[in-house]
């Protein structure tokens, strides 16, 4: 039997049996379903994940920076800028490793 709206679709050949409408109305359920999950899988994405990992990145960088300059300027009650300073860390390293 064909398959329209109202009838009643028979099962496969190797059963005898009429499906039910409960039974047409599941499978079609079911067969929406599946469609949705394609849709779903098949969507374009607005960022893609390289440019989500390098806007991370990005984003630790500056709030590295950031920290830096913070703690150096406010909680360490120096000139925020020289945080940045290559200096500044040579010269903290001198102390930490003292030459003898």
């Amino acid at each position: 039997m064909e398959s329209a709206k109202g009838r009643i679709k028979e099962m496969p050949m190797d059963q005898n049996q009429p499906m039910t409408r409960e039974q047409v109305k599941k499978e079609k359920a079911e067969q929406r379903e599946k469609d949705a999950i394609i849709k779903v899988k098949r969507r374009k994405r607005k960022f893609p994940i390289w440019l989500r990992v390098l806007i991370v990145l990005f984003l630790i960088v500056v709030c590295f920076l950031g920290g830096l300059v913070v703690g150096y300027g406010v909680v360490g009650h120096g000139k925020p800028m020289d945080a940045l300073k290559e200096s500044t860390y040579t010269h903290i390293r001198d102390i930490v490793i003292k030459e003898k």
